[in-house]
Order: C-alpha cells, then sequence, then structure tokens
C-alpha cells in the first residue's frame, strides 16, 4: 500500500512527533503530583533518562509510547506499510534500548515504572481506571519490587 502522503508531508508530519513533555507525560505528571509525588523530568543523573525521576523513592518513570516501543498486543503498535524495513529496524533499536536500559536500572537496583500510552488513555476516559492505576504505583514505590509495567 503506498503512502497517502508525499514524502515531503509525510517528512513534516514524522518531525511534529515530539519526544518530550507529550500529552500523556504532562497528564502523568499532574496525577503524581496531585497525589503528592515529586519528581524531576528527563534527569541525566539516571541511565535512561526517564521521564520522571522520583528521586526519594529511587524509582525511574518511563511513559511508553505504544507505537514507538512497541506495546505488545495493543492496537496503537501498528507497522506502517511503507518503508517496512526501515521500520522494523527502528523498532528493533527502540526494543534492545528500552531492555538495555531496563537490565541496567535493575543492576543499580532502580525501581522501574514503564507506563504505556493506551494506560494513560484509559486513566483519562475512566475515573476508576486513574484511581486503581495510581493506587497500583502508590503501591509499587513503596515495595521492595523492582519493576512494574501498566
Amino acid at each position: 500500500m503506498a503512502d497517502i502522503k508525499s514524502p515531503e508531508a509525510r517528512s513534516k508530519n514524522m518531525a511534529a512527533i515530539k519526544n518530550r513533555n507529550t500529552e500523556p507525560e504532562v497528564f502523568f505528571r499532574r496525577k503524581l503530583f496531585s497525589i503528592g509525588l515529586r519528581y524531576r523530568i528527563n534527569s541525566k543523573k539516571v541511565i535512561g533518562h526517564p521521564d520522571l525521576w522520583l528521586k526519594k523513592y529511587n524509582t525511574a518513570v518511563f511513559i511508553h509510547g505504544c507505537f514507538w516501543h512497541r506495546h505488545n498486543g495493543c492496537k496503537y503498535s501498528t507497522t506502517p506499510e511503507t518503508r517496512k524495513d526501515f521500520w522494523l529496524q527502528k523498532f528493533g533499536n527502540n526494543i534492545r534500548r528500552d531492555k538495555y536500559v531496563k537490565e541496567e536500572l535493575k543492576r543499580r537496583g532502580i525501581k522501574t515504572l514503564i507506563v504505556w500510552e493506551c494506560t494513560v488513555k484509559k486513566m483519562k476516559e475512566t475515573p476508576s481506571v486513574e484511581n486503581s492505576v495510581l493506587n497500583k504505583i502508590y503501591g509499587f514505590i513503596n515495595s521492595e519490587d523492582l519493576y512494574l509495567e501498566l
């Protein structure tokens, strides 16, 4: 299937995609702040430069886009039909980097929380989901567990 946009229009679209301060990140930060959690944004002192760093809880938080980070089984984790080789290589690199960061954080004893974009969307739509997710996060940061994915 051919791309419905010209290469110039597609390039402009892709260039406009942000990697920081995305809508899911900003929403999620506000929710954590509202329950009393304080954090640093994109801390360069922590490997992987997590979206949020909760120093008090030794916890790195990553808000992953389902498309870019390949959320397994998620409807947002599609593969474009054009330039498939390019996309598969890009996604493979992202997966390898995420795995390395996760293992390195674990090795250093740093708690890791992955929150998927689709989870944030569900939080926005349903207050009970929002409360459930925030309760799980609060329980996780106060536990001995090193990894949680929501």
